[in-house]
């Protein structure tokens, strides 16, 4: 059993949310096939407070969290698009924290969404809306979500705003004494360990596979969902610059379901 699994990103109301995948996911978790103790949302779980936005099959991903809450403790952090709190938390009945303290395994780990390290949002709010809009065209364009991927990947302003949040969140954690620190809000799902500190990514539900982070004794490790495989195979891979890119990770048959173990 994990001690937590970590997701991030879901933005319930975009076109490009992978409802169906995380629909699948969630079963998995309600069922018991992926055990856990915990299940921590963080952030970004709406993409925008007019619920309107949101079709039925993301209705059901709200109903199907609040079935899972009812047996594990679900912890969900605020996001920038989860904001008020107040209008959010009531449709999951769950309190929503700025960030949690995560105990495993004798570590100590932060997790909050890591927008708050994010300036280039507030500063250039019409550059952001048009970046995103074009990136969402591109994964329409390629349902792969290949070229989306290496666009994002090939952006100076992106890595640039990566770093920024991985350096100030990590400063920020060991400040305080603490392990690690496990953000979202990139999009980019990685791992990077320095020594016994280590910052973690969990990715988003936005692209194709999905990412998410497990923690099990202290040990974080980085995993991936497809629902169109996944009743069948798990994808391994050791990424050589510790983050997510898919292509050409080799395939295990028969595997547990749900798991991609990096």
């Amino acid at each position: 059993m994990h001690d937590a699994i970590i997701l991030s990103d879901l933005h319930l109301g975009a076109p490009n949310c992978q409802h169906g995948a995380l629909a699948s996911f969630l079963g998995l978790l309600i069922d018991g096939s992926i055990p856990t103790k915990k299940v921590i949302l963080n952030g970004d779980v709406f993409d925008s407070i007019d619920f309107r936005r949101l079709p039925p099959a993301h209705w059901r991903i709200l109903g199907l969290l609040r079935e899972l809450s009812e047996t594990v403790p679900v912890r969900w952090i605020t996001g920038n698009h989860d904001s008020p709190r107040e209008a959010f938390s009531s449709l999951l009945g769950i309190d929503m924290l700025e960030e949690y303290i995560l105990r495993s395994g004798g570590r100590r780990l932060l997790v909050l969404h890591g927008h708050q390290f994010d300036e280039f949002i507030e500063k250039h709010a019409f550059i952001t809306h048009v970046a995103d809009y074009a990136y969402r065209m591109l994964q329409i364009i390629d349902p792969s979500h290949s070229v989306a991927r290496f666009a994002k990947k090939a952006s100076k302003s992106f890595l640039r705003c990566t770093d920024k949040i991985r350096n100030e969140a990590a400063t920020l954690a060991l400040s305080r004494g603490l392990d690690g620190v496990i953000c979202g809000h990139t999009h980019r799902a990685m791992t990077e360990e320095d020594g016994e500190f280590g910052y973690y990514n969990s990715g988003c539900w936005t692209e194709n596979p999905c990412t998410w982070l497990a923690v099990d004794k202290g040990d974080v490790s980085l995993r991936f969902y497809d629902a169109k495989i996944v009743q069948s195979r798990v994808f391994q891979w050791a990424a050589k610059d510790n983050s997510a890119e898919p292509e050409n990770y080799p395939i295990e048959e028969n595997p547990e379901p749900g798991y991609v173990a990096v």
